[in-house]
């Protein structure tokens, strides 16, 4: 059997020498494959698009998109996490209206509120809702993460505005939403 003599007189025979390079290539493989725990508190940014889908009013019949009309939003914000449960959110959306050939920016909403993380993928938003159409109120957005990669997720959402004022009956909307997560 061939023995390998390394500095300071100590005999190592290939069956040994194999076991060792073995034993720390598994190491580095298994420190390589962990992933450091995330540290708070986190910045996230997001992008995506808003399809309003129908909206109730008191007294009124549904409004459908599409109905005479295709509404279509653009909310992008800032999401700072103190933990994996808790953050705080800051939603900008400006909204573009095509109607009879014509389309124009229709309103800008700013939409301050809470983030609660509910495991696997999925958080509620609590917004606050405030817009240059003189409307007001809240939104809960329940959102998921369907994708998630090294360096962005995907996501869907369910928000449910909820507005007042204006001189407006209150109302509901029920719409669907997409976008990237960074």
């Amino acid at each position: 059997m061939r023995h390998f003599l390394l500095p300071g007189s100590i005999a190592f025979n290939g069956k040994t020498i194999l076991l060792i390079s073995l034993i720390i290539a598994g190491l580095m493989l298994r420190t390589a494959a962990q992933q450091p725990p995330a540290a708070y508190p986190k910045i996230t940014g997001y992008v995506g698009i808003l399809h309003p889908l129908v909206t109730y009013a008191k007294e009124q019949v549904p409004h459908y998109n599409f109905d005479g009309g295709y509404v279509v939003g653009m909310p992008t914000g800032i999401n700072i996490w103190k933990s994996a449960k808790i953050g705080f959110s800051m939603e900008f959306v400006p909204t573009i209206r095509a109607t009879n050939g014509t389309d124009k920016m229709s309103n800008f909403l700013f939409h301050p509120g809470a983030l609660f993380g509910l495991g696997k993928g999925f958080t509620l938003a609590t917004r606050a809702a405030f817009e240059t159409s003189g409307r007001y109120g809240f939104t809960p957005v329940l959102n998921k993460i369907v994708k998630k990669g090294q360096h962005c997720g995907y996501f869907v959402a369910l928000p449910v505005p909820v507005r007042f004022g204006n001189e407006l009956p209150a109302s509901v909307t029920i719409g669907f939403q997409f976008g990237i997560t960074f």
